[in-house]
């Protein structure tokens, strides 16, 4: 065999994906392989409950939004349709999730007069105590006062380091609103921690 029928040979040859990468775990997933998706949920677990920790303002529920988000994705992960990254569908169900626990949170208040921090008709509440708490405390505290609209994407830009388009794909909105929302956001934050500015430069 000549080198030019080698060359031709190859590049018949499909690629293959590395073994960890996220379409291979889908792909092997769907063949039949039912740990890949242990490996999948394993891969993204800890950033899943990050983003619904910093997006519903507080820990209880974490890991009940987190089983819910895995479940839809074992439900529907044999209809994915590999047209966009694993990570931007899986984030969107995430936020989904996290809408809908802030819905339901919202609709609990009105019956019982109490106003949460995640609901997005909420004020910020600028009290904050500052003992025995360093400088990643105060921005996680800081970014719960603001309402959920603004907080998801700046949680997405800002913490998990999405892009623009990234984000835009994930919450449904188009790229203006993103940004718009991003540059409130950052406003919104900057305000809640000016009275701490003298500790944060400590």
């Amino acid at each position: 065999m000549n080198s030019q029928e080698s060359d031709k040979k190859e590049l018949q040859i499909p690629q293959i994906l590395n073994l960890d990468d996220d379409f291979s775990l889908i792909k092997r997933y769907i063949d039949g392989d039912e740990p890949a998706f242990k490996v999948l949920v394993l891969r993204h677990k800890e950033r899943v409950r990050n983003i619904i920790y910093l997006t519903i303002g507080n820990v209880t529920g974490v890991d009940d939004i987190a089983q819910e988000v895995f479940i839809t994705v074992f439900k529907n992960l044999k209809q994915f349709r590999f047209e966009s990254q694993f990570s931007t569908w899986l984030y969107r169900i995430t936020i989904n999730k996290c809408k809908d626990h802030l819905r339901k949170v919202a609709v609990r208040n009105i019956f019982t007069g109490f106003k949460d921090s995640g609901s997005d008709e909420s004020e910020p509440n600028y009290e904050m105590k500052t003992e025995n708490k360093d400088i990643s405390e105060f921005v996680q505290d800081a970014i719960k006062k603001l309402p959920s609209k603004l907080r998801i994407p700046l949680v997405l830009k800002d913490i998990e380091g999405f892009s623009y388009q990234e984000i835009a794909e994930t919450v449904q909105c188009d790229l203006g609103t993103v940004k718009s929302r991003i540059f409130r956001a950052r406003q919104g934050l900057k305000n809640i921690l000016a009275p701490l500015e003298k500790e944060l430069r400590l």
